[in-house]
C-alpha cells in the first residue's frame, strides 16, 4: 500500500508542472526543437537528388519513347528502361504512359539480358558519367535546397525583436506547427513545386524555433560559462539532427518509400509539441524586461560582424557539399542509394563531438582560438574532398569537416551572447537572429552558388574556392580575444558578486534591473 500511494503521489504531470520553471527542461525543449528541424533539414539530402533524377528521367524516357515507339507495337509487349542511377529497370508495357519502375531483383522474368547490364559498382562502364541530365540536377537541386535558408533569411530579422515584444514561447511554438505542417507537405508531395514550397515553409518554421530557442537559452543561463556549456549541448541536438537524418533518409527511401521518413518526423513533432503546449505555455505574452539594441546597431558592431562571418562560411562549406557531393559520387563512384546518405555520416558524427568537447573546453582555451583553428581546419579538411576515389576516402574528409564546424558553432554562439552583454544592451533575441541570420546565409548561398559553379567549373574548383575562402577568413576571429566593452558594462561582468549572474528575466517592469544597479553602486 505504501508504494502505491507514493506512486500516486509520483505523478508526471505534477512533477513537470512544479519543474515548468526549470532551466534544464527549457534545455531539453531547445534539444528537440532543433533536433528535429535538423532532421527535416538532411534527411532530403540523399533522398531529393534521386528522386528527382527518377522523375525527370521517366519524363524523359516517356518522350522518348513517344517520339520513337512503332505504331504496331503490339499491346502485350513489354519495353524496358534502364534507369543507371537508382539501379531499377523501368518496364512499360503497350505505350509510354504505363511506366512503373521494377527493383532489380524482381527484373529477371521480364528482361534478364536488361537487369545484366544495371551497374552494382564503380567498375562497370554504364555508370552515369556528367551526361547533360545529371548535371542539370545540381542547379535544381541546389535552388532546392537553398530555398529553405533563403526564406528563413528573410524571416529572421522579424522574428529577433518579436521575441523581444512577445517573449520567446509563442514563437517557439510556431516554429513547431510550421514545422509539423512542411513535414507532411514533403511526404505527400511529388512535383517539384510542392517540394520546393514544403522546405521553404520549413525556412518560416526554422526562424521561430532557432532564434526563439537560443534567445530563451541565453537569457535563462546568463553565467557566461553556463551558457557555453548550455548551447553547447543544444547544439548537439542540431548535430544528432545532422547525424541520423542523411542514413535515416536514405535507408528508409530505399527500403520503405519516399513518404515514410517524413510521416515518421511528423509523429515526433507532434510529441515536442505536446511537451512545449505543456512546459512553455505559449499562450502568454512574455515581453523582455527592458527594451534591447536595435537590429541595425548590433549589426554595426565589427565583432559581431566577425562572429557572424565565422558562422556563415564554416557552415557554407558543408551547404555546399550537400547538394553537390551525392551527384559528383554518381558521375565518380556509381554508388548505391543508401550510400549518397552515408557518406554523411562521418561529418555528422564529428560534428556531434565537437559541439560537445568546445562546449565547455573553447571557454577554457578561448572562443576566438577555437574558431580560428576550426575554420582552418574546415578549408583544409574541404580541399581534400575531391581526392577520394571511393566512399573510404570521404570518411577523413568529412570527419574533418564536420569536427570543425562543431568547433566553430559551439565557440561563436556563445560569443553572440557574451558580446552583447559586455557591448549593448542583455536582450538576445536580435543577436540571436543574426546569428541565425549568419547561418542561413551559408546555407542559401551555398547550395545555390555551389550547384551553379559545379555544373560550370566541376566539383573539384568549387571545393578549392570554399576551402581557400575559409582558410583566409580565419585570421579574423584573433579581434575577438579581447573585444572592448562598455565601461558600464564591463564593470557589472567583471564584478563576480554582482546580482547579474543570477538575473531572472521573468520578473515584473524593469525594478529588477534597478536594485541590481542600486546594489553595485553601493
Amino acid at each position: 500500500m505504501g508504494r502505491l500511494d507514493t506512486l500516486r503521489e509520483f505523478n508526471l504531470l505534477s512533477w513537470m508542472r512544479e519543474e515548468r520553471q526549470s532551466r534544464k527542461l527549457i534545455l531539453v525543449i531547445v534539444f528537440i526543437a532543433l533536433l528535429l528541424d535538423n532532421m527535416l533539414l538532411t534527411v532530403v539530402v540523399p533522398i531529393i537528388p534521386s528522386y528527382l533524377y527518377t522523375i525527370d528521367d521517366a519524363a524523359a524516357n516517356m518522350a522518348k519513347n513517344h517520339t520513337t515507339a512503332s505504331p504496331h507495337t503490339p499491346s502485350g509487349t513489354f519495353q524496358t528502361i534502364v534507369s543507371l542511377y537508382d539501379n531499377s529497370v523501368r518496364v512499360t508495357s503497350g505505350g509510354p504512359m504505363d511506366s512503373t519502375p521494377i527493383p532489380l531483383g524482381q527484373t529477371q522474368g521480364v528482361s534478364s539480358s536488361t537487369s545484366a547490364l544495371t551497374p552494382h559498382n564503380s567498375t562497370q562502364p554504364d555508370c552515369p558519367k556528367a551526361d547533360d541530365q545529371l548535371l542539370n540536377e545540381n542547379v535544381k537541386v541546389g535552388l532546392l535546397f537553398a530555398s529553405k535558408a533563403t526564406v528563413q533569411l528573410i524571416t529572421n530579422p522579424f522574428i529577433g525583436p518579436l521575441t523581444n515584444r512577445i517573449g520567446y514561447q509563442i514563437p517557439m511554438f510556431a516554429g513547431f506547427c510550421i514545422m509539423f505542417l512542411s513535414t507532411i507537405m514533403f511526404a505527400f508531395s511529388s512535383s517539384y513545386t510542392l517540394l520546393f514550397l514544403a522546405r521553404s515553409l520549413q525556412g518560416v518554421g526554422s526562424s521561430c524555433s532557432s532564434v526563439a530557442g537560443m534567445g530563451m537559452l541565453a537569457s535563462v543561463y546568463t553565467d557566461d560559462e553556463e551558457r557555453g556549456n548550455a548551447i553547447g549541448i543544444a547544439l548537439g541536438g542540431l548535430a544528432m539532427g545532422v547525424l541520423v537524418g542523411p542514413p535515416f533518409g536514405s535507408v528508409m527511401y530505399e527500403f520503405v518509400g519516399k513518404t515514410a521518413p517524413f510521416l515518421i518526423l511528423a509523429v515526433l513533432a507532434v510529441l515536442d509539441g505536446a511537451l512545449q503546449l505543456f512546459i512553455l505555455q505559449p499562450s502568454k505574452v512574455e515581453p523582455e524586461s527592458q527594451k534591447g539594441s536595435s537590429l541595425w546597431s548590433l549589426m554595426k558592431d565589427p565583432y559581431i560582424l566577425i562572429a557572424a562571418g565565422s558562422i556563415c562560411f564554416a557552415n557554407m562549406a558543408i551547404a555546399m557539399l550537400e547538394p553537390a557531393l551525392p551527384i559528383w559520387m554518381m558521375e565518380t563512384m556509381c554508388p548505391r542509394k543508401w550510400q549518397l546518405g552515408i557518406a554523411f555520416v562521418p561529418a555528422s558524427i564529428s560534428y556531434l563531438i565537437g559541439t560537445n568537447i568546445f562546449g565547455v573546453l573553447a571557454h577554457k582555451m578561448g572562443r576566438w582560438l577555437c574558431s580560428l583553428i576550426g575554420m582552418v581546419l574546415v578549408g583544409v579538411s574541404i580541399l581534400c574532398v575531391p581526392f577520394a576515389k571511393d566512399i573510404y576516402g570521404l570518411i577523413l574528409p568529412n570527419f574533418g569537416v564536420g569536427f570543425a564546424i562543431g568547433m566553430v558553432d559551439s565557440s561563436m554562439m556563445p560569443i553572440m551572447g557574451y558580446l552583447v552583454d559586455l557591448r549593448h544592451v542583455s536582450v538576445y533575441g536580435t543577436v540571436y537572429a543574426i546569428a541565425d541570420v549568419a547561418f542561413c546565409m551559408g546555407f542559401a548561398l551555398g547550395p545555390s552558388a555551389g550547384g551553379a559553379i559545379a555544373k560550370s567549373i566541376g566539383f573539384s574548383w568549387l571545393m578549392t574556392i570554399i576551402g581557400i575562402v575559409d582558410i583566409l577568413f580565419a585570421p579574423l576571429c584573433y579581434f575577438l580575444r579581447s573585444p572592448p566593452g562598455r565601461e558600464e558594462k564591463m564593470a557589472i561582468l567583471m564584478d563576480s558578486n554582482c546580482a547579474m549572474k543570477t538575473r531572472s528575466y521573468s520578473t515584473q517592469g524593469n525594478t529588477e534591473y534597478e536594485e541590481m544597479e542600486t546594489e553595485y553602486d553601493e
